[in-house]
């Protein structure tokens, strides 16, 4: 790991000060010379392996304590950004109210992991590719714009076919991103002009021309808190991986369903580990709202999900895999209690 200086945050107001004055760098490995740091279990990582090179860091741990709140009053859900996943996951209103939620957080990464990872950092980590994570690899456009795409012709097996370009078809990592954006969830932006809120749909960018453009977040701005409206108790996140602990998706459904008397009056769709983005899929819901729930109803939506689905030559498994977890992600919310 390179040296590094280190700065202590002690409210809003000093962190985004500090992280203001972060001008994009010279060098490619480095998206920002400045770089907030909360659990840091995406951010060291990616120092160790010299993807980034921040020449500091400000810790906003000292936050936590007006930035963590877990509230679900009203009969809404009001997440702090500093909140870990493990308390958040094991909160028993998010529990109850939003499963979807509790199941997405503790699906992700190991129990340790999850103690020390927070909300705003667990939606902000960069993709497992590997041609992203191996400095040895100089042809990333993600790692180092304008150098081309290595996985294109290369070993794609994790990679996207939602949400790609020819210039990066790398998959967005995260779980609980895909419960926000199923949940029509916003995001709380703190920076040097106040705090404005905006729809999760629209944080995070596809590559298009420029995927080293992952968010619409400025320099000085911190993500302080999610807000999610009413209640989804008839809500699952299903996860299809290699391995059952500790795995990242091959492909993943954040499902929640409005049911009665066996009609879909409101359905969310959203898709990881097949996509660039947090990927909300709106065909499908469209097609499940106001009918009857079925098997066939399932099975239709789960193609519409994936309708414009473009697979590489090793992960065009990803479209069928996909189609399954959503159709079985829809047949549980249906069977869910509530």
């Amino acid at each position: 790991m390179r040296p590094f200086a280190y700065q202590r945050a002690t409210d809003p107001s000093s962190a985004v000060q500090a992280l203001a004055a972060a001008a994009p760098a010279n060098d490619p490995l480095t998206v920002a010379a400045i770089q907030p740091l909360a659990g840091g279990t995406t951010l060291v990582d990616l120092m160790k392996l010299d993807v980034m090179r921040p020449s500091t860091l400000v810790d906003i741990n000292p936050l936590a304590g007006m930035w963590s709140a877990i509230d679900a009053g009203g009969g809404n859900l009001r997440l702090g950004a500093l909140a870990r996943m493990s308390d958040v996951a094991a909160n028993p209103d998010v529990q109850r109210n939003y499963p979807v939620v509790a199941d997405s957080l503790k699906l992700a990464a190991s129990p340790q992991l999850r103690n020390m990872a927070t909300l705003g950092g667990n939606v902000l980590q960069r993709t497992r590719c590997t041609y992203f994570r191996d400095v040895s690899f100089s042809n990333c456009n993600k790692r180092i714009p304008g150098s081309g795409c290595a996985a294109l012709d290369g070993a794609n097996r994790s990679h996207a076919v939602l949400g790609t370009s020819e210039q990066c078809i790398a998959t967005y990592p995260g779980d609980f991103a895909q419960a926000l954006i199923a949940l029509d969830a916003a995001v709380e932006i703190t920076g040097k002009s106040g705090v404005r809120s905006l729809p999760f749909d629209q944080l995070h960018k596809q590559p298009g021309n420029s995927p080293q453009i992952e968010t619409i977040l400025a320099p000085g701005e911190l993500i302080s808190a999610f807000r999610i409206p009413g209640q989804w108790p008839r809500s699952v996140y299903l996860k299809a991986r290699d391995r059952q602990s500790y795995e990242f998706a091959l492909a993943s459904a954040a499902v929640a369903l409005d049911v009665q008397d066996g009609i879909v009056r409101d359905a969310r769709v959203a898709l990881g580990g097949v996509a660039t983005v947090p990927w909300r899929a709106r065909e499908a819901e469209a097609l499940l709202k106001g009918r009857k729930f079925d098997e066939n109803l399932a099975s239709r939506a789960a193609e519409a999900a994936f309708a414009g689905g473009k697979p590489r030559r090793h992960n065009a498994f990803k479209i069928a895999l996909g189609q399954r977890v959503v159709a079985r992600a829809l047949h549980q919310a249906a069977a869910m209690e509530v």
